[in-house]
């Protein structure tokens, strides 16, 4: 029992001798307004596991034997140094303990990870490229709570500006074990379905009956606004809403679209009061639009201040705005501004570059809004200087010879409007890309204009097949549309041929066996001389078909050779969009044993002088023109020979008759494109409707002779025949077998009307691509006498186009014909008819 009660007593003298110790060690409590001073002791560095500690000891500076205040700047300060590191989610300096006025420091600091790698599970790859460059992780980067939250609101936030408004957005962290202190994140993200929109209403003082007739297809203001909102709505003007996505940057932007509509009908202070989105079910929305539309303002009086170049009243003829019309601020800057035939087109198409209109509302009283004109005209500016930059294979004379915009002359926008136009023209460049740098110098009065333009496959290879005559006909042409031929004997300029002078050199040839081969060699110099854009057309050709007997003996044949020469010139009057060509020409048909045709044997000569006056102002893009029009009219004559000749045409035989071929040939085309819905950046990518007129007549000069065998027209069918015998032309109409549509004595006579819509797909110059629509009709008539405009062939179908540099427009189209033929079966109804190899 003694020796129990010993051990107790021991045991509560260790424990006292231990408490007596502790406080000896007790930490001090500081008076934080009494600094007290101290000696460091020690410094300890804990948890740090990769981190270099002799580093981090640096970095503090502070130094064991060190005097310094507690509390005080110098911890205050390696607290701070060790934050800027950025490598820590926490940072504490303690005391451990304090033996006299010597005290030792625990610098306690927790290690941020860092990102080794991270990847998006549940996502498309073009969202996954898109939502990299959003969050902007990168291998390296430290992660804390702030990053992983900041990469879920950016995640989230996308998919929300998607119409995706229930996704859901996990990510999970995991170590990664092959880098210490890194981690591996995994982005797991669920859009779910997108919310649609159930119902869009609107409340509040929005539009009244009277300000409907600018909608009269539609009933109802809410309908109205719909139909305003069409890229929230994203569907036609059938107003299907129901399936409606809301895109937040769409919706957006439509909500100005309201603004805009009610500006156009003159109530300038419209503002949405208020818009609420809230949830109608799991999937959909609704959509309440609170208007306050404001009063209905009116245009009263419009003065002009500053103008000394034109009288007050021109300026107000052009502007074409009169009192009491319905304030509209977005037509008024069109006419000032945007319009070609406007005010400010008025003056810098006279050399006012710097010249400047701002319309001010001077007085707003009731209803009605006084407009002043304040013009600053300046000076007319001077063309300084005029560069290129771009042209890498065209030589600089070409491009130089189309621009209007000389150095020295006055300055006009509509010349460079001009110019533009005609550079696209030419092919050798992109539509798309041709532009204009001004550099104007307001005090010198003058500009600087560089033209920038890209290069663009312009060489063609056509590589086709076609049917006539119950055989297929392969074609094998060349075109090289921007050749050189003073270069034709320097052996560098091969690329593969010679190019960059703008000339056109054609080789084509066909051949179905022994049946039928054609070439034909063409080259065309549209600047000859090299002054003025005068064209010299030269070209050669010659054909010949048999009846493939392998014997010569036995083989019969009708050949064709012929060549011929033309000049064109730009007119100036009536206006410089008109051309006119001149050309004369021969062509020598050789017939031998040929039963098929009016005489066995012989031949015929074709002596032929033709004129085209046309007027081409569609563009800029010739492949896709978007306004504008095109005419031609033509006149072929041969010589009179039955007026001189002193044949008696009843008793000669049909080679006599054709020795010397006789005819006028007169033919017409018109065709007008007009854009009936332009981009939204207002390029040419556009809805376009072309509308297309054609007529040709082969006439005779005496009845005795009759019509000529040659040089008529055939009609029907997709206008793509292996060749052409007898020089006949070839025109398509859709919807009916090829030539369905040509008398069986031969079509002398042809009308022709076409209507067609048409809508890019693509405007790459590489490859422009576009769909159509289209209804057209017509017929072909042996004689003069027979001609009825009203008596034709009716059909309408769709159709793609495919327009390649090197091979020239393909395509495909389906066209059903409404009229049958008499006499005929299978061609009309549901044709397919393909477009190969066609040259541009």
């Amino acid at each position: 029992m003694k020796k129990i009660l010993f051990l107790i007593l021991v045991f509560f003298q260790i424990i006292y001798a231990m408490g007596q110790i502790k406080a000896d060690v007790k930490l001090p409590e500081f008076d934080y307004t009494n600094p007290k001073e101290y000696e460091i002791g020690g410094i300890i560095i804990s948890g740090v596991k990769y981190l270099d500690q002799t580093v981090l000891l640096h970095l503090i500076d502070l130094e064991i034997g060190e005097r310094i205040l507690i509390p005080g700047d110098k911890i205050s300060d390696a607290i701070n140094k060790l934050w800027e590191q950025e490598l820590f989610s926490d940072v504490k300096i303690s005391i451990s303990r304090v033996i006299g006025d010597r005290v030792f420091l625990d610098i306690y600091l927790k290690e941020r990870p860092r990102l080794s790698e991270f990847s998006l599970v549940g996502t498309k790859k073009s969202e996954a490229d898109d939502i990299k460059d959003i969050v902007k992780l990168v291998r390296g980067i430290q992660v804390d709570e702030n990053i992983i939250m900041r990469t879920h609101y950016s995640i989230v936030n996308y998919y929300i500006d998607k119409g995706f408004r229930n996704v859901e957005v996990d990510i999970i962290q995991e170590q990664d074990s092959l880098i210490p202190n890194n981690v591996i994140l995994t982005i797991n993200i669920e859009k779910n379905e997108r919310i649609k929109i159930n119902d869009i209403s609107f409340n509040g003082d929005y539009l009244v009956d009277e300000d409907l007739n600018w909608f009269n297809s539609f009933r109802g203001t809410d309908r109205v606004m719909q139909v305003a909102m069409k890229d929230t709505r994203h569907k036609s003007i059938l107003n299907i809403f129901k399936s409606s996505k809301i895109i937040k940057e769409k919706y957006e932007k439509d909500k100005r679209l309201i603004i805009e509509k009610y500006n156009e009908l003159g109530y300038r202070d419209a503002r949405i009061a208020n818009d609420t989105i809230f949830e109608h079910d799991e999937k959909t929305v609704n959509i309440i639009i609170e208007i306050d539309k404001g009063a209905k303002y009116y245009f009263r009086n419009i003065s002009w201040i500053g103008n000394t170049k034109y009288p007050s009243e021109l300026l107000s003829r052009i502007l074409a705005i009169n009192k009491g019309d319905t304030y509209n601020k977005k037509i008024l800057d069109e006419r000032l501004l945007y319009d070609p035939n406007g005010v400010m087109s008025l003056y810098q198409d006279n050399g006012y570059l710097f010249s400047n209109i701002n319309p001010v509302e001077v007085l707003i009283e009731n209803d009605s809004i006084d407009i002043e004109m304040r013009i600053f005209e300046g000076r007319p500016a001077m063309i300084n200087r005029v560069s290129l930059i771009g042209n890498t294979r065209t030589n600089d004379h070409v491009i130089l010879r189309e621009i209007r915009t000389k150095p020295g002359s006055l300055y006009k926008r509509s010349e460079i409007q001009r110019t533009v136009r005609e550079l696209a023209q030419l092919g050798y460049f992109d539509p798309e890309k041709l532009d204009v740098d001004f550099q104007p110098d307001q005090i010198e009065g003058t500009v600087d204009l560089e033209y920038y333009v890209e290069e663009k496959p312009s060489d063609q290879i056509e590589l086709s097949g076609g049917w006539g005559a119950g055989m297929i006909v392969g074609t094998l042409g060349l075109s090289f549309n921007n050749f050189s031929l003073q270069n034709i004997f320097n052996p560098r300029a091969y690329r593969p041929l010679p190019s960059g002078d703008g000339q056109r050199l054609s080789l084509r040839a066909q051949a179905s066996g022994l049946y039928y081969q054609g070439y034909s060699f063409t080259f065309v110099e549209p600047w000859f001389g090299g002054k003025k854009p005068n064209s010299l057309t030269t070209s050669v050709y010659h054909s010949v078909q048999t009846n493939a007997h392998r014997d010569p003996e036995l083989r019969n044949s009708f050949k064709i050779t012929g060549a011929a020469i033309g000049l064109g010139q730009r007119l100036k009057w009536p206006d410089d969009y008109f051309t006119l060509y001149n050309e004369l020409s021969y062509k020598y048909y050789d017939i031998y044993k040929w039963g098929y045709f009016i005489y066995d044997n012989g031949f015929s000569n074709n002596i032929s002088v033709k004129s085209v006056l046309g007027r081409h102002s569609s563009g800029p893009n010739p492949i896709f023109p978007t306004t504008g029009s095109q005419f031609s009219l033509s006149v072929e004559l041969t010589p009179p020979y039955s007026l001189f000749n002193n044949l008696d045409y009843d008793n000669v035989t049909a080679q006599e008759r054709y020795k010397w071929i006789e005819y006028h040939k007169w033919k017409f085309s018109g065709q007008w494109f007009t854009t009936l819905r332009g981009s939204k950046e207002g390029g040419s990518r556009a809805l376009v409707l072309l509308t297309k007129f054609e007529f040709g007549l082969l006439g005779m000069y005496n009845k005795d002779v009759g019509p000529s065998p040659f040089e008529g027209f055939q009609v029907g069918g997709d206008g793509l025949y292996g060749y052409n015998l007898y020089g006949r032309e070839t025109i398509g109409l859709r919807g009916y077998g090829n030539n369905s549509l040509t008398p069986s004595q031969g079509g002398n006579v042809y009308s022709k009307y076409t209507v067609e819509l048409r809508y890019p797909i693509s405007l790459n110059p590489t490859a422009t691509l576009y769909a159509l629509t289209f209804a057209e009709a017509g017929n072909a008539w042996f004689m003069a006498e027979n001609f009825d405009p009203f008596i034709i062939k009716r059909s309408a179908g769709l159709g793609v186009r495919i327009f390649m540099p090197m091979i020239g427009m393909l395509g495909v189209d389906w066209g059903y014909g409404f009229d049958e033929i008499p006499g005929t079966t299978g061609m009309n109804g549901s044709q397919f008819h393909f477009v190969i190899g066609q040259q541009f």
